[in-house]
């Protein structure tokens, strides 16, 4: 502002030369004002504000969005319609144009735009607001932006509603196909994972056993049709398989029975993965119980298998602990001995079960239990963990060990199982409905974490491990231990994310909808254990079979078990 005001003087009087001076700046000022331009010929510029579906965020990112937004933008003066098109476009993330619609409302100050079509759920999106978009006088946008738009859950279904029953034997019947009809066709055991070629996994073929047993049961396929698969399976372990000291490793190549490395010194015994080969070949053995020649010579070889496992000479120079590995190269150099707790309580059950090589009581108390210093006893989300790690650790631990061993009614000196496997259950639950970390996703319908396949390797999710992955494994192979929150996931995963995961061989191993990430691969040890557990929350066949074993029986009761299934 120019101040009109004459200088203030000390008399108060003005000099000829300071009037002059204001007279010549009321000169100035009248001519400027003359020779003004009129204001209404200036192309007036506009600035935006924006909302996606009627919320801003403060900033340009905005996740987890149903497919069909609707972004609105503000403008500080009108806009020219002809202009849109050119000034607002969305893309996919790859560049891909994507149609839209646009109205002009409030005088043309405000413009909202939605796709024409649904986008794709767990995608991401820009749309763009450029400098083409001009106001209806022509003006320019003074802030143009992109938008982030990250779609999330489209929550219809994917597949026909069917009843509960017939969810839980569609999803036996189609995970069952990764074990049968992607079987390897020499050995007949189960390839690690659906990418594996020749390789082959002893403790996932253990499952497979197991989920052959179901199938069969099921009417997926005949009992002759199983029997002649596991006469393939047993013959290829017993004529053609690398052994060490009666155990097997844990990788074998499905044509040859040589041994395929696991890992650093590890080209040798897997006495864990043995484990869980053994208590499959136990529960097939109590299926095919047959008089005739086939039955018995298959049942006959299983235990000659079983009992040729030298289980104490695992405890590494007789001490009170059993070794996880053994290798004919490096010894004992991984040097690991196998402590709960974890999913490892079947090793020594069947170590302590064996006629041949048995272990006494004090190996299981001292190396296994560590003289009860595999309590846990704290509580989290209300319920009381008796056993293992902060939190529980990842499901599996409550799953491998519990395909064949019943823990309903099972205690010993250390605990209830039954409380255990629902108590660690429940708070993996709890902990994703809680969802301390806000991936988007988690909650009552969508839950589960343990070992699985994630975006860029593998890990053992639990509560203490969590990067947003959930593998279906996880609550699916709960069902004996919370039916009704594995089955309210169950039909969160087939019917709102089945477009995504539900694929040849049933579940892929896991997803993050955090992410926007969904596995394509299938591994053994987890597709196995679905099969398996549904089936034992429906009729308990597999928990029936295993502990009928009279060396199992013997082995629970050597080693201080009680339960309702020993006779």
């Amino acid at each position: 502002m120019i101040n009109l005001l004459l200088p203030e003087r000390k008399h108060n009087s003005v000099s000829l030369a300071d009037l002059a001076f204001f007279l010549y700046g009321l000169g100035v000022l009248f001519l400027f004002s003359g020779c003004k331009k009129d204001e209404s010929a200036t192309p007036a510029n506009t600035s935006l504000a924006f909302t996606v579906n009627g919320s801003y965020n403060g900033t340009l990112t905005y996740a987890g969005l149903n497919t069909k937004p609707t972004i609105s933008f503000t403008f500080t003066e009108p806009v020219s319609s002809s202009t849109v098109a050119d000034g607002v476009k969305l893309t996919t993330a790859s560049g891909s144009a994507v149609a839209i619609a646009t109205n002009l409302q409030n005088g043309d100050k405000t413009l909202i735009v939605t796709p024409q079509n649904d986008l794709a759920s767990f995608s991401d999106y820009r749309l763009a607001v450029n400098n083409s978009l001009q106001s209806s006088t022509g003006g320019r946008l003074v802030n143009p932006v992109t938008i982030n738009l990250g779609t999330g859950l489209d929550d219809t279904d994917k597949f026909p509603r069917i009843s509960d029953e017939e969810l839980l034997t569609l999803v036996q019947r189609q995970t069952f196909k990764y074990f049968y009809d992607f079987g390897h066709p020499v050995s007949g055991l189960a390839r690690e994972r659906n990418t594996s070629g020749n390789t082959v996994t002893t403790g996932g073929s253990g499952f497979s056993i197991m989920a052959l047993v179901t199938g069969v049961h099921r009417g997926f396929i005949t009992r002759a049709e199983g029997l002649a698969r596991l006469e393939k399976i047993v013959d290829f372990l017993k004529n053609r398989a690398e052994r060490f000291h009666g155990a097997y490793p844990h990788w074998l190549n499905g044509n040859t029975g040589a041994v395929q490395p696991f890992s650093a010194n590890d080209n040798g015994a897997d006495l864990v993965e043995t484990s869980f080969l053994m208590q499959g070949l136990l529960t097939a053995r109590q299926y095919f119980d047959g008089a005739d020649a086939a039955e018995t010579t298959l049942r006959n070889d299983i235990t000659a298998i079983y009992n040729a496992v030298e289980w104490d000479w695992f405890r590494q120079n007789n001490s009170n602990t059993l070794y996880w590995h053994w290798s004919p190269d490096f010894g004992w150099a991984k040097n690991l001995p196998i402590r709960g707790w974890n999913e490892s309580l079947i090793i020594y059950v069947l170590a302590a079960a064996s006629p041949t090589h048995t272990i006494p009581k004090s190996v299981y108390d001292n190396g296994w239990a560590n003289n009860g210093g595999m309590r846990n006893g704290n509580v989290y989300y209300g319920i009381q963990l008796p056993l293992g790690p902060a939190l529980g650790g990842p499901l599996f631990f409550e799953h491998y060990s519990f395909l064949g061993i019943n823990p309903m009614g099972l205690t010993d000196t250390y605990a209830s199982y039954q409380v255990q496997t629902r108590a660690h259950t429940l708070i993996n639950y709890n902990y994703c409905v809680d969802n301390p970390k806000n991936f988007y996703g988690y909650g009552e319908n969508c839950w589960g974490l343990t070992a699985s396949d994630i975006q860029g390797g593998y890990t053992a999710s639990s509560p203490t491990n969590d990067r947003s992955f959930i593998a279906p494994t996880a609550a699916l192979s709960s069902m004996p231990y919370t039916p009704t929150e594995s089955m309210r996931a169950l039909r969160f995963f087939y019917y709102k994310l089945g477009d995504k995961i539900w694929k040849e061989y049933g579940f892929v191993d896991s997803f993050s909808l955090q992410e926007k990430w969904f596995a394509s691969s299938f591994l053994a040890i987890d597709q196995g254990p679905i099969i398996v557990m549904i089936e034992n929350y429906r009729s308990g066949l597999l928990w029936d079979l295993f502990m009928s074993a009279p060396e199992v029986q013997n082995g629970l009761k050597k080693l201080g078990f009680s339960s309702p299934k020993l006779e």
